[in-house]
């Protein structure tokens, strides 16, 4: 989460850690939550409108999911990278280069013509996304010297950054009833157009005093191994295994685990694994990528759900996506204060179960009736997913040092969004296998089934039933998976974790000690 580098520039606040906030910083806040809120939001605008672009431009089962996450793997891959590069050359100026590159690919993915070049300019949009999160942030914090009012405005961020993936896909229904499916991105302009004009008057510039540097073979070994593992296992879901996808899937895990290597012995990596020595901090960041994962493939797969299988127009999907959205965002707000009573221990644990329990809700989805459910495993899970954008940002806030916020911090943003990525990719391609083991296997996806000419009604019933089985597969799959991460945490984490504010102990035996709680 944006949460995870709030202490960027506190050395260079102190001497003024009792001044108000004047209103340049309020307003220099709002200015910077219309790019992260854009950001947020490109993560999962496109579940409603997958069908709708699938309709214009015809992609091939691989190209779609790749329309929909090499977004977030591009945020996700580069992220750690650019928080190095804003230290060194200053983050205003990379967050000004990097939210007009953010609008220079919105407008070329309104207007692709092709699935190919749709899948370049979101490819754009996730390089401009990774220079926004954590220099966004640090030009944030400088607004606000004083450490109660800078939280108060952090939590504020972090909210709006939740409430971006929620109601990304109801924007995009909002969108879709009324104009064509290129809108979901023109909708971008205006809010970077805002922010050019007036972010060089109300922010200031922020660097590092110790930036280090960027090693380069570190960004493209990570880029790369990603991807190819990535596109390894989508091949194989959609089109079954052959030599070639999955040499190219073996030689991206090469490269992640020399990438893993290499940081250990760099002055400066690009991701700091020695924290995973502490198991809050493993078991918070796991947080940040799980539930992320399983929400993006819920909310996808549900979303052809709706419109596929029970049909359903746009809007009303939209709509039915509005209370889980809500739940999402008002928990997030909430969960600070409930974790200072509770603690974070409980916290994380009430996460895991609560999004176990919603995805569970989905498994009694039919073919011919299942709103009800939908809606009830949306508002369950919004629980969860909510306390996992809080407290995944509180517990990096707590574990990164101040001289290295902008790089280190940065591993809690890419959980979340190398989760939200992964969960259409790993997940999605585990309904797409779904539908094509059990399906009529006349076309790779429901959408592209359904389109064929002169289809008979019982193939349509087959091709339906395939896809809610990969549904049910998919939901059960994470919802285990959560169970699993849930009964970790009630292992592994101390009764009296650290509360928000506080940090997180950084030896490998901090596990063990219990702190007292209260304020």
């Amino acid at each position: 989460m944006p949460a995870s580098s709030c202490r960027t520039v506190d050395h260079m606040s102190q001497q003024h850690a009792h001044n108000p906030p004047g209103l340049r910083a309020w307003l220099g806040l709002l200015v910077i939550l219309g790019p992260v809120l854009l950001v947020s939001m490109d993560g999962s605008i496109l579940f409603l409108a997958m069908s709708r672009i699938s309709q214009a431009l015809t992609p091939t089962a691989d190209q779609a999911l790749w329309i929909l996450d090499i977004y977030g793997f591009a945020v996700g891959s580069l992220l750690v990278a650019f928080g190095n590069i804003g230290d060194r050359y200053g983050r205003l100026k990379l967050l000004m280069i990097g939210t007009a590159a953010f609008g220079i690919g919105s407008a070329g993915a309104a207007f692709a013509p092709s699935p190919e070049l749709l899948i370049v300019a979101r490819a754009l949009m996730g390089v401009a996304g990774a220079t926004l999160l954590p220099s966004a942030l640090a030009v944030l914090s400088e607004l606000f010297a004083d450490p109660r009012r800078r939280a108060q405005a952090i939590g504020i961020f972090a909210a709006a950054f939740a409430a971006g993936f929620a109601i990304g896909p109801v924007a995009g229904g909002i969108l879709l009833e009324r104009f064509w499916w290129g809108s979901v991105f023109l909708i971008n302009l205006p809010v970077i157009a805002l922010f050019l004009i007036f972010a060089p008057i109300l922010l200031r510039e922020v660097r590092a005093t110790r930036p280090g540097r960027v090693d380069a073979l570190s960004v493209v070994t990570s880029a790369v191994g990603l991807l190819l593992t990535i596109y390894g296992l989508k091949h194989a879901a959609a089109e079954g295994l052959s030599i070639v996808p999955v040499l190219v899937g073996i030689v991206g895990l090469v490269l992640l685990v020399w990438f893993a290597l290499r940081q250990r012995s760099l002055e400066h990596p690009l991701m700091e694994f020695s924290l995973f020595r502490d198991r809050v901090f493993t078991v918070a960041i796991i947080t940040g990528l799980l539930p992320l994962a399983a929400w993006s493939a819920a909310a996808y797969l549900a979303g052809i759900y709706l419109q596929s299988v029970l049909d359903l127009p746009v809007l009303s999907a939209a709509l039915l996506a509005l209370p889980g959205a809500v739940i999402l965002t008002v928990t997030c707000v909430v969960t600070p204060f409930v974790v200072d009573r509770i603690g974070k221990r409980a916290a994380l644990i009430i996460c895991h179960f609560s999004i176990a329990a919603g995805l569970l809700l989905l498994l009694p989805t039919a073919i011919t009736d299942g709103i009800g459910w939908y809606v009830a495993s949306t508002v369950i899970a919004g629980i969860g997913y909510g306390i996992c954008f809080s407290v995944v940002a509180d517990t990096a806030v707590g574990a990164v040092p101040a001289e290295r916020a902008g790089s280190a911090g940065a591993i809690a943003e890419t959980s979340n969004e190398i989760g939200n990525a992964l969960g259409i990719a790993l997940l999605g391609s585990l309904a797409a296998l779904v539908f094509r083991l059990q399906g009529p296997d006349l076309a790779p996806t429901l959408d592209e089934t359904l389109q064929l000419p002169d289809l008979a009604p019982a193939v349509v019933g087959e091709a339906r039933t395939a896809f809610v089985t990969g549904l049910h597969v998919v939901a059960a799959v994470a919802s285990v998976l959560h169970v699993v991460l849930g009964v970790l945490a009630l292992r592994w984490l101390p009764r009296a974790a650290p509360s928000a504010g506080e940090p997180v102990l950084s030896r490998p035996e901090a596990a063990q000690e219990v702190e007292p709680r209260g304020r």
